[in-house]
């Protein structure tokens, strides 16, 4: 099996789950729950979660805070095999998190603190580290900016490593940040975003039609997850869908970055794009029929026999 070493960088939060809940109690109300827990998040840490499961090496770079929580974040993260000596932690700030309360049919609103994750740039980047891996996953690169994220991934394609990224910007916030993150995309080889955010970064109405603003700046190949429909994958050669796989969705958290952790390690094991995005959505959909991002003991063959077995159709990855 080809090695894949990934550096996932940037966004890492933990987050604090509880379901199911239909609605915030009044007051001091309460009620009971059927399951709390707290997992490692974000669009760096939640991929490289999924990343280590399908057997890649993996190393977490980014802030997190010196405090409690800072520490809980290290030990999920260990748990997973994946190496934490490139995160940095800051004094400053507290580490960031989210408290999510998952609906029954796993959609959710989240309460979140941004935290460290702001205090993170290219003055950080571990460079000999990043020249010796093979893959660079950058996750929100809006929250260090453009220029800040191109001197990264610009240095990463230098040394041949393959770089891609993740937006952390809702849809309807995706327009407003496209100027701040644009020096960065001629430096991706990937673009791994969903269909909101596709649309508000394009401004287009169409899915296809935004992906191709995305290649015209530059990015590479741009794999875009769209819920229920699965993902669609459009590079030079033309556009790829992938149906997303029937199951029963517990939690939607972390299906976005499951997803990105399949398809490059799919990559990575020299499948097509279309094949790699397929592995995407089956990471997505083992994930999501659990708590948290990190739900489901599973690896690469698992995944893959789940891919094989289970009929495409309709549900989220």
């Amino acid at each position: 099996m080809p090695d894949q070493t990934v550096i996932a960088m940037g966004v890492h939060v933990v987050d604090v789950l509880a379901r199911p809940i239909e609605e915030i109690p009044a007051g001091q109300g309460g009620q009971l729950v059927e399951e709390i827990r707290i997992t490692p998040a974000g669009t760096a840490g939640g991929t490289a979660v999924t990343l280590a499961k399908l057997g890649a090496t993996v190393r977490s770079a980014g802030a997190i805070g010196t405090d409690a929580m800072g520490d809980v974040m290290l030990d999920l993260l260990a748990g997973f095999g994946i190496d934490t000596s490139l995160l940095i932690r800051r004094r400053e700030a507290q580490t960031s998190a989210s408290v999510l309360p998952i609906r029954p049919d796993g959609s959710r609103p989240a309460f979140h603190v941004i935290g460290a994750n702001a205090h993170y740039n290219a003055g950080d980047a571990p460079w000999d580290d990043i020249a010796a891996a093979s893959h660079l996953h950058l996750g929100a690169p809006e929250f260090m900016g453009g220029e800040e994220a191109a001197k990264i991934l610009s240095f990463a394609r230098d040394h041949n490593v393959v770089t891609s990224a993740d937006i952390l910007a809702p849809g309807e916030q995706a327009a407003a940040i496209l100027d701040w993150i644009a020096p960065c995309l001629e430096h991706l080889d990937f673009l791994l975003p969903n269909d909101e955010q596709i649309l508000g970064l394009s401004g287009e109405s169409d899915l296809v039609a935004g992906c191709q603003a995305l290649l015209a700046r530059g990015v590479g190949c741009v794999a875009v997850t769209c819920g229920g429909d699965g993902a669609i994958v459009v590079d030079a050669q033309g556009t790829e869908r992938v149906p997303a796989f029937a199951i029963d969705v517990v939690d939607t958290t972390g299906c976005g970055d499951s997803f990105s952790a399949g398809f490059l390690r799919g990559l990575a094991l020299g499948r097509s794009h279309r094949d790699a995005a397929v592995l995407g959505c089956a990471a997505a959909a083992l994930v999501a029929q659990g708590l948290g991002t990190d739900h489901g003991d599973f690896d690469l063959t698992a995944a893959d026999a789940f891919a094989a077995r289970t009929r495409t159709t309709e549900v989220p990855a």
